[in-house]
C-alpha cells in the first residue's frame, strides 16, 4: 500500500527525508522518480541527514561519477544514473550487491536501470507548485 505526504518548502522535504530515515537500513534500496528539480537530490539529503551524516555540504547530485559515499550511522551509496546514454544501466557492474550488504542505497533516475534489486522501495516525486511536492512511497515486491 503506497504512502503519500506533501511538502511545501525544501524545509519539508529535508525533514521528510530525516523521518523517512528511520525505516531504512542496511540492504535496502530506493528508487527516486521524478522530472528534473522535483526534489530527488533534497530528499536524499533529508535522508542521510537523518543517518547521521552531519555535513550539509556533502551531499550533491553525483551526476558525474554515478555513485558518491556517504558516511553516517550506516554507509550510504548515492547513485544518478542520469547522464547514462541508454535506458539500460546495469547496476550490478556498479557494484549493487557489495552496497546492498555494507548499506543503503538511493538510486536518481532510476527508471534508467535496466533491473532493479527486488524488493525495493520506490518514491514518485511530482512537483505540485513552485516549492511544494508530492511523494508516493511504495514497496515494490
Amino acid at each position: 500500500m503506497a504512502e503519500v505526504f506533501t511538502t511545501r518548502s525544501v524545509k519539508g522535504t529535508l525533514d521528510l527525508g530525516r523521518k523517512l530515515a528511520e525505516r531504512f537500513g542496511v540492504g535496502d534500496c530506493i528508487a527516486l522518480h521524478g522530472q528534473l528539480g522535483s526534489g530527488k537530490t533534497v530528499l536524499v539529503r533529508g535522508l542521510a541527514f537523518g543517518l547521521g551524516v552531519t555535513d550539509e555540504h556533502a551531499v550533491s547530485s553525483p551526476t558525474f561519477v554515478l555513485v558518491a559515499e556517504y558516511a553516517g550511522r550506516i554507509p550510504i551509496y548515492h547513485v544518478d544514473l542520469y547522464r547514462l546514454d541508454k535506458a539500460v544501466a546495469e547496476l550490478e557492474s556498479l557494484g549493487l550487491g557489495e552496497m546492498l550488504q555494507s548499506g543503503l542505497v538511493l538510486i536518481e533516475w532510476a527508471e534508467r536501470a535496466a533491473d532493479l534489486p527486488r524488493p525495493h522501495w520506490a518514491v514518485t516525486i511530482t512537483a505540485t507548485g513552485p516549492r511544494s511536492r508530492r511523494f508516493v512511497l511504495e514497496r515494490v515486491p
